[in-house]
C-alpha cells in the first residue's frame, strides 16, 4: 500500500473531510487552501496546478510589473505543485484536520523560483560534497493586546503591548503569564514544532523562541510554519504578533538567528569540530565560515529582504552591520560557538525575523559550501565590539544600508547565481526592486512631520 493510499484510508476511517495544503511565496508569506479529501486522493502522489501569480506578487497581492518569469505577459498559468506527504501535521484546533507543505515543481526538475525547491537544490549540493546540514532557527516577535482590525484602525500606531517595560529574561513575566507561555509551547509541540526555549526579550511584550535543531529542510519547514502558526495562535486569543524586523525605533529589532553545522553524510560525525585546534574549529568549519563571511554582503537582500529590515541593521542595536566573525561574540555577524563534536556550530546573526527561512537557509548553506569548495582562508576572529572595528574593515565587508543597494549587489553576484540559479536571481532582484519602488511612491509620517509646514 502506498503512503498516500494509507493516509487516505486513515482519514476516511476517522471521518476527516478535508486537508489543508500550504507553501511559502517569495516573501515567506504562507499561502494555501483547503482541499476536499476526494481532491487530495487525486493529487496526493502526483501533481496539481496552482496559479503562478503567487510567485509574481508582493505581500499586498500586487503583481510585479518588472519580472520576466511570470506576469501579465505570461497570462499567469497554473504552476505544477506536489504535496510533501512527509510533512503531515494534525491541526489540533481544527479537529485534527491534516496539514501538508507543498512545493512547486519544474517541467523537468526542481522549480527555478520556488523557495523550498531552491533550498533543496543547495541541500543536494551539500550531499554531493559528502555533508548533511543541520539548522535551528530562533525568532523574536512582539505581542500586542490588539486584534488585526484594531491594529489596522489605529494605523499600527499607539498599540498596547502584551506587557509594559523592559523585562529581558524576566522570571516574573513567565510566572505571571505562565498559562500563555506553556500553552504556546504545548501548541508548538502538538504541531511538531518543539521549542527548546521561550523567554521575554528586552522591550514591551517581546518574546523569543528557539526552535529545536533538525536537518536543514525540516528546520526551514518548521520555521516557516512557526511564524504563521504563532500569529494564528495569538490572533485566536484576541492578540496579535508581529515578526517585522523593526516595528518601533524605540526598541531593538527582531532577529531571525540561525544556528548551523555540518555532519559527514556517511558517518554522521560532526564536521565542524577539531579538538586539536585552539578554537576547536575543523578546516571544514573554517572554510565554511570564510565562505559565509565573504559572500554575505552580496546575499544581504535575501536575509534582509524588506525596506524595514535595514532599520534593524544599525550599530549598537544587537544587529551586525558588517560581515565579521568572532568566537562567542554577539556583536559579529557570524558567532562561532565552541562545544563538542555534537554542539560545535556557527550562529548566523544577520537575518531578521521578516526573512523567508528557506532562502536564509539556502543563502548561508550555499555560501558556506562555496567556501569549502574554494578552500577559502579564514581571517582572524574579531575580539571586542565589532561596531568599533567596522570603520577599519575593507569595503567588501561592509553591509549595504538599504534594500536598493543590497538588491543591486545581489543582481550582479556570481555567488547568488551559483547558489540560487540565474532565473531565481533575476526574479528575486526584480521583486526587491519592486518593493523599493512601492516604498518610494508613498508619503510616510516622517516626511509629513518633517516638511509639511516648515518647507
Amino acid at each position: 500500500m502506498s503512503q498516500g493510499t494509507s493516509l487516505i484510508d486513515t482519514y476516511r476511517a476517522e471521518g476527516i473531510r478535508r486537508v489543508k495544503v500550504v507553501f511559502t511565496d517569495i516573501d515567506g508569506v504562507m499561502r494555501g487552501k483547503y482541499i476536499s479529501l476526494d481532491k487530495f486522493s487525486d493529487v496526493a502522489e502526483g501533481v496539481s496546478g496552482f496559479c503562478d501569480c503567487v510567485l509574481g506578487w508582493d505581500v499586498n497581492d500586487q503583481l510585479y510589473d518588472n519580472a520576466k518569469f511570470t506576469g501579465w505577459h505570461t497570462a499567469f498559468p497554473d504552476a505544477l505543485y506536489r504535496i510533501d506527504l512527509n510533512t503531515e501535521r494534525r491541526l489540533k484546533e481544527e479537529g485534527g484536520i491534516p496539514l501538508f507543505l507543498a512545493e512547486f515543481v519544474g517541467d523537468d526538475g526542481p522549480h527555478p523560483i520556488c523557495p523550498r525547491s531552491r533550498l533543496q537544490s543547495v541541500i543536494a549540493q551539500a550531499a554531493a560534497l559528502g555533508f548533511q546540514s543541520h539548522m535551528a532557527f530562533e525568532y523574536e516577535f512582539f505581542v500586542f493586546k490588539e486584534t488585526s482590525q484594531s491594529a489596522a484602525d489605529k494605523g499600527y500606531r499607539n498599540l498596547i503591548p502584551l506587557t509594559p517595560g523592559n523585562f529581558g529574561y524576566s522570571a516574573l513575566r513567565t510566572f505571571t503569564l505562565s498559562d500563555l507561555f506553556n500553552e504556546l509551547m504545548d501548541y508548538c509541540e502538538d504541531h511538531d514544532l518543539p521549542l527548546e526555549s521561550v523567554h521575554c526579550e528586552t522591550g514591551p511584550g517581546v518574546w523569543e523562541a528557539a526552535i529545536g535543531v533538525d536537518d536543514c529542510l525540516k528546520a526551514a519547514d518548521k520555521a516557516a510554519l512557526f511564524k504563521t502558526l504563532v500569529k494564528a495562535f495569538f490572533q485566536k486569543r484576541g492578540m496579535i504578533a508581529t515578526f517585522m524586523a523593526k516595528w518601533s525605533m524605540d526598541y531593538p529589532g527582531q532577529s531571525g538567528h540561525l544556528h548551523q553545522s555540518l555532519t559527514s553524510k556517511d558517518s554522521g560525525v560532526g564536521a565542524f569540530y577539531d579538538p586539536a585546534d585552539p578554537l576547536m574549529m575543523s578546516e571544514v568549519m573554517k572554510r565554511y565560515v570564510a565562505g559565509v563571511q565573504q559572500y554575505l554582503p552580496e546575499l544581504l537582500a535575501v536575509v534582509a529582504p524588506t525596506i524595514n529590515s535595514y532599520s534593524r541593521l544599525v550599530k549598537g542595536a544587537w544587529a551586525p552591520t558588517a560581515s565579521t566573525w568572532g568566537i562567542e561574540n554577539r556583536t559579529c555577524a557570524l558567532r562561532v560557538i565552541r562545544g563538542s563534536q555534537k554542539s560545535q556550530r556557527m550562529e548566523f546573526r544577520v537575518g531578521s525575523a521578516d526573512a523567508n527561512p528557506y532562502l536564509t537557509a539556502a543563502a548561508t548553506l550555499g555560501a558556506g559550501l562555496l567556501g569549502i569548495e574554494s578552500a577559502l582562508l579564514l581571517d582572524d576572529p574579531l575580539s571586542g565590539n565589532a561596531y568599533d572595528a567596522q570603520d577599519a574593515l575593507p569595503a567588501s565587508q561592509q553591509f549595504s544600508s538599504n534594500l536598493l543597494d543590497a538588491t543591486r549587489k545581489f543582481a550582479t553576484s556570481n555567488a547568488a547565481a551559483t547558489i540560487f540559479g540565474s532565473a531565481f536571481q533575476a526574479h528575486f532582484a526584480a521583486s526587491r526592486a519592486w518593493e523599493v519602488r512601492e516604498y518610494e511612491r508613498h508619503v510616510n509620517d516622517w516626511q509629513l512631520a518633517r516638511y509639511f509646514e516648515i518647507i
